[in-house]
């Protein structure tokens, strides 16, 4: 057995323990006393344990009560197809494939039915198992009605957690921090270490992998997308705030003024608007400041001389900052219910801004129909296992062998050491529960006022304890629950520990053995995978961004608002999707081994970010400037030099992927008009970035540990 939890970790969730143990309670009770039906009994007591322990649903009390509501329907209608395909093991069998496919899979489009997914199968999986009694269907459902309202009220109206802020909310605080960060460099045109150190902090905690599960934006639709892209955005802004705050001033810069005043207002605007409120100025003021800008940047008078480059690239890292900025503004107009053309803007970065949700549900389905997807293979590892076991449950004809799902259901893991670390502990677990539940249906036998005075309590501690304790916790604990209500519903005797057990055991062998044929590194070779294609696919969008720099990049045929990207963009958007979703699997799980020498995946993810960015941005609105053959063949050279790196640090040489871009010559500067210059400067700007993001990624000149320089010399 584990540690035993401290008193603050078990019992941090007491209220919930409470809510869900009285929830059972109230429709327990008078169901196997009053009414004298033990099906409705049954099913009024799992149906709150479904829902707030199997499922613990994210949000404020009105959220989870929310979810209840509309998880219930569908729930009705699970526990209606398992009674009916109970008439057979094969039936049955069929049926938890489907659903558990069903189920898993579309979680990927929308938070809400992710929280809920287990709780769903689990009343399919209730009601799957013999005997095969359609007549009972009315009881099952009264219980689910009861269980399911009682747990309602309970949310609504008992220990109500403190309100955790949403991602919107989160975003706009880090507006605030954006718009502080944008006023200081007006005044001081510098920021200090530890205000830099702060924004990319700031910038880090709206990363999807350190908001709850259930309060993150990852569905399907235009909302989520939208709220997604303005976090990103947001994190991105705040980066170059602290790049822009590292670089030498300019004081004379009156332009640049001007749009790091514009950029200070929009991100204090934009931060209401995400609070709910109205926005003070149109979405498209700061779109035409930056236009402004441009404009300013490019009729410089020739008289003045050529600006120094330091100007220039300070100039350009401020455009990056602006570009940012408008991103997460029209974003949070997305987010909020803005309907509108998203007009002067690239059409592939909103491309989701005008498309019906039943077709954005479909491109997010369709990306995830890939074994290279682990939203796919943890969908059919989950369904391949539950349909197994029911198979197998009923081939052996195992006394409550829903227990054996439900073994799998919670001890299932995304990679098999992960599952063999549950496994051991939660058998140790359940032995000793076990144990005890037998002794003590020994010692009290038939008084089963003994087992409903201990119900409640039991299921109190077990559902403070369990989620916190770990697998061998709560299935012991669990253990002792199951023993003390179904010792109120039939006679029992100590042999039902003995089918526990066996039903534990039965489901673990079963999960281990999905989890060592189905993808048994889970996340960490998906990783290694999505991030090599994502930095090959990333290769043609560098070298065609630079093409459309020279003019030499042919615009694609279409309207692309009706689709996701154009060109090269797809398939590298495509990538970086599977790439995120490998990451956020990969920081769950836990590691054999030790990833201090390996690569940088959030490098790698940053570096398939910047590329995107620079193509939706850099390519100039109003057509190729007239470049000097010298100029033209810079960027040409460049951009190919980028794109050859990405290529071979798809490979993840041990040793990195080093190298740095030729400068832009001053001779180069100077043979060309202010508005080509600037728009070089941009892309020598983009390019360094990607250069420096790609030896991170990979490692470059990082120091290696002894064990990796033992492993190169065998």
């Amino acid at each position: 057995m584990p540690r035993l939890p401290s008193l603050t970790e078990s019992f941090g969730g007491s209220g919930r323990a409470l809510r869900v143990a009285l929830a059972a309670a109230v429709g327990f009770y008078p169901a196997a006393y009053l009414m004298d039906r033990p099906v409705v009994a049954l099913y009024a007591l799992f149906t709150p344990i479904a829902f707030g322990v199997l499922s613990p649903l994210p949000g404020s009390s009105r959220d989870r009560a929310g979810s209840i509501l509309r998880a219930a329907p569908a729930a009705a209608a699970l526990i209606a197809l398992g009674t009916a395909l109970a008439v057979t093991t094969w039936a049955a069998a069929v049926g938890m494939l489907l659903v558990a496919l069903a189920l898993t899979f579309g979680a990927a489009c929308t938070p809400r039915l992710a929280s809920v997914v287990p709780g769903l199968q689990l009343c399919y999986i209730l009601a799957c198992f013999p005997p095969y009694a359609p007549e009972t269907l009315p009881e099952r459902l009264l219980g689910l009605l009861l269980g399911a309202t009682a747990l309602l009220l309970g949310e609504l109206l008992l220990f109500p957690p403190p309100r955790r802020p949403s991602y919107a909310e989160r975003v706009a605080d880090a507006l605030d921090l954006a718009a502080q960060a944008a006023g200081l460099l007006l005044r001081a045109e510098s920021v200090d270490g530890a205000a830099a150190d702060r924004l990319r902090t700031t910038g880090r905690e709206l990363r999807f992998s350190r908001q709850p599960h259930g309060c993150r934006p990852t569905g399907a639709g235009r909302t989520d997308r939208a709220l997604a892209q303005a976090g990103s955005a947001a994190r991105r802004l705040l980066d170059q705030l602290a790049a822009l705050g590292g670089l030498p001033p300019a004081p004379a810069d009156t332009a640049s003024q001007t749009l790091l005043h514009g950029i200070a207002v929009t991100c204090s605007d934009t931060a209401g608007v995400l609070r709910g409120g109205r926005s003070v100025r149109g979405a498209e003021f700061l779109e035409e400041m930056t236009a402004r800008f441009l404009d300013e940047r490019a009729e410089e008078p020739e008289s003045r001389g050529d600006p120094p480059y330091a100007l220039l690239r300070r100039r350009s890292t401020l455009l990056t900052v602006a570009a940012s900025a408008v991103t997460v503004r029209t974003a949070a107009d997305l987010a909020t219910g803005g309907d509108r053309e998203v007009p002067g803007l690239p059409h592939e970065q909103f491309w989701y801004a005008r498309v019906p949700a039943v077709r954005l549900w479909f491109v997010r389905v369709r990306g995830n129909l890939t074994p290279r997807s682990v939203v796919f293979q943890n969908a059919v590892r989950t369904a391949l296992g539950l349909a197994l076991a029911r198979l197998v449950a009923g081939s052996l004809d195992l006394s409550h062998g829903f227990w054996v799902l439900l073994s799998v259901l919670t001890l299932a893991r995304t990679t098999a050491v992960g599952t063999w670390s549950a496994v051991r502990s939660a058998a140790a677990g359940t032995l000793v529960g076990a144990v005890v539940a037998g002794a003590l249906i020994i010692g009290a036998g038939d008084a089963t006022g003994v087992y409903a005075g201990l119900l409640v309590p039991m299921m109190v501690i077990a559902f403070s304890v369990g989620p916190v304790g770990g697998p061998g916790w709560a299935q012991g604990l669990f253990t002792l629950v199951v023993s003390t209500a179904f010792a109120q519903i039939a006679p029992v005797t100590w042999r039902l520990e003995e089918a526990r057990l066996v039903d534990v055991l039965t489901g673990s062998g079963i999960g281990l053995v999905c989890g060592l044929l189905a993808w048994p590194a889970g996340a960490r070779t998906e990783m290694r995978r999505s991030v090599a294609a994502l930095l090959r696919a990333s290769a043609p969008v560098v070298r065609d961004t630079a093409d459309a720099v020279t003019g030499r990049r042919a615009e694609p045929h279409g309207d692309a608002a009706e689709r996701p990207t154009a060109g090269s963009l797809g398939p590298a958007l495509h990538r970086l999707r599977i790439a995120e979703a490998a990451y956020a699997q990969f920081r769950t799980e836990v590691s054999p081994r030790s990833d201090e020498d390996g690569p940088d995946w959030l490098a790698a993810l940053n570096y398939g970010s910047r590329v995107l960015t620079g193509a939706y941005w850099l390519p100039p609105a109003q057509g190729a400037p007239d470049l000097s053959p010298d100029a033209r063949r810079w960027v040409e050279t460049a951009g190919r030099e980028v794109a050859a790196a990405a290529v071979r640090a798809a490979d993840l040489p041990s040793h990195g992927v080093a190298f740095g871009i030729a400068p832009l010559s001053p001779a180069v500067r100077s043979a060309t008009s202010p508005g080509a210059r600037s728009l070089l400067v941009d892309l020598e700007v983009w390019l360094d970035a990607l250069a420096g993001e790609l030896a991170t990624a990979t490692g470059a000149g990082r120091p290696a540990s002894a064990e990796a320089t033992n492993r190169q010399e065998r």
